[in-house]
């Protein structure tokens, strides 16, 4: 399904980041797509079978970024189909549900997925969902923020419902992969990097002369 409105499709970008949304299923990943697409939240939401689609163009650090973000199943039965989209991406949120022992426990085997099939350079946000459930937390804050740093992630709290820090998260990840490109840790130009440049003379202040032919390395599924 895609949530791209038709003003976003004249739209010129610098760049374009290919974005996933990883976690167990019930975490609530499509609600939190859903708010920062269509700034509302997702009434009918049930499990997402496969993979779902959703982009929007934001500004980041003066840059002009279209985030394409892949929304995946949580369930395991889709866990081969899902696989295969995480080729390519150049950030992803890691999902878990701060009511939800379960869904926390779960995240270093997501985390490896994502290092191991999209890239070991991916830059990732974890997101702790529901904080609107206050009185239900099984997860604290304190022990997640742990768990990201031993794993060198950043971490928000955020809230699919109420739209707490879930702009702020894609943000987040948004302006760090900017960041890695300014600094050179991170090269447009390399197949499967999860970024492309949008308006052409972005890329040609950008190319060194001997950067070669960029002929067929800049799509997004590489």
């Amino acid at each position: 399904k895609s949530l791209k409105t038709s003003k976003e499709m004249t739209e010129t970008y610098d760049f374009l980041f290919k974005f996933l949304v990883i976690g167990s299923a019930g975490s609530g990943k499509s609600c939190l797509l859903h708010q920062f697409i269509e700034n509302k939240f997702k009434q009918d939401s049930s499990h997402t079978i496969g993979v779902e689609f959703g982009s929007r163009v934001v500004m980041v650090a003066g840059k002009t970024v279209k985030l394409q973000i892949w929304d995946t199943a949580g369930q395991e039965r889709f866990r081969s189909v899902t696989r295969s989209y995480y080729r390519g991406a150049a950030g992803a949120l890691l999902v878990y549900d701060i009511t939800s022992r379960e869904t926390y426990n779960a995240l270093t085997n997501w985390l490896t997925d994502a290092r191991t099939l999209a890239s070991p350079n991916i830059v990732i946000i974890l997101c702790g969902n529901k904080k609107d459930l206050e009185a239900d937390r099984e997860v604290t804050f304190l022990e997640a923020a742990r768990f990201a740093q031993e794993n060198e992630l950043m971490f928000l709290e955020t809230s699919a419902l109420t739209g707490e820090n879930v702009e702020e998260a894609f943000l987040k990840c948004g302006r760090t992969i900017l960041n890695k490109i300014e600094s050179g840790e991170l090269d447009p130009e390399r197949m499967g990097s999860g970024i492309q440049y949008g308006d052409t003379t972005v890329r040609q202040l950008r190319q060194s002369p001997q950067a070669g032919s960029a002929q067929g390395r800049d799509q997004c599924n590489c």
